[in-house]
């Protein structure tokens, strides 16, 4: 008969659970609080809004999840739900899925887009993740990105652009329009499209899929399949094959160039019937996402 020694069960142990890497902010009296916030980058004064959860503690780490506004598009519509104000779309659909267990930013583009001239919205990006990083306990490997159209196209230059700051992302209709340096990484991606988007084309939403099937090591998604013309369903797939903690997803709706898809009989844009933010949740939320590495 074999004895393990308490000491080498316990390291074994050790080996099997993942280090949070938790920020600067933890253990101390916050210095952010809820609220419209302006910073200083390169030179250029940034403003963002910021949620903190209502029952915070200092002594756990927060998943902080960025919303990008759409061209045109401003902070408050993100934070507040749509011009609506409607409460099952704050940030769009993730608020009250994360019931008070994650940090929200809603920050604002130059001119209401993400040109990310010269990386201006990338070096802003990370101004904020600083900013909460010190005033904040942060699980700094939960940080995540969503946006819909030009919002979609800035998250995803943060996938290209800052792979070991950023878990995962979700595109809502994008395409390249943020630039993407770098791009070579492993992230967490689910792409959302319709099929009859006349502003950004599917094609432009597969290209970007396909860049991360690639980074995460994935079978083809070529073949996915699609919904038919005017069946107003959605079709989800998972890759196959991913590296380990780097899955894909691929969502394609029956619907145009909208945030807030949702299947018949509900109206085609409809944040209280919309399936996005629940399937976004739900996958940034998979034991190989949520885990901190």
């Amino acid at each position: 008969m074999h004895i393990i020694s308490p000491i080498l069960l316990g390291l074994a142990a050790l080996t099997d659970v993942a280090t949070a890497a938790l920020s600067a902010g933890c253990g101390k009296a916050p210095t952010v609080t809820s609220g419209i916030k302006t910073i200083s980058v390169g030179g250029t004064q940034r403003q963002f809004t910021v949620r903190v959860p209502n029952n915070y503690q200092n002594n756990k780490g927060y998943k902080v999840i960025y919303g990008l506004h759409w061209n045109g598009g401003r902070m408050e519509q993100v934070a507040n739900g749509g011009d609506t104000g409607s409460k099952n779309w704050k940030y769009f659909g993730l608020q009250i899925l994360a019931n008070e267990t994650a940090i929200f930013v809603a920050p604002l583009g130059l001119n209401g887009q993400w040109p990310n001239t010269n990386g201006q919205d990338i070096n802003f990006i990370k101004a904020m993740n600083d900013y909460f990083d010190a005033g904040l306990c942060v699980e700094k490997s939960q940080r995540f990105s969503i946006g819909f159209s030009y919002g979609a196209a800035m998250s995803y230059s943060v996938a290209c652009n800052l792979p070991k700051d950023f878990r995962g992302v979700a595109i809502i209709a994008g395409g390249a329009l943020s630039g993407c340096s770098g791009g070579s990484e492993p992230m967490a991606y689910f792409g959302i499209h319709g099929i009859n988007d006349g502003t950004l084309p599917i094609a432009s939403g597969r290209q970007l899929r396909d860049k991360f099937v690639q980074n995460n090591g994935c079978a083809s998604m070529a073949g996915a399949k699609e919904p038919a013309k005017g069946s107003r369903t959605h079709i989800t797939t998972a890759a196959t094959g991913c590296k380990a903690g780097y899955p894909v997803k691929w969502a394609a709706h029956d619907g145009g160039h909208i945030q807030a898809a949702a299947d018949k009989p509900a109206p085609e844009e409809n944040g209280e019937a919309s399936w996005v933010g629940p399937e976004v949740w739900a996958f940034w939320n998979l034991p190989e996402v949520a885990t901190p590495k």
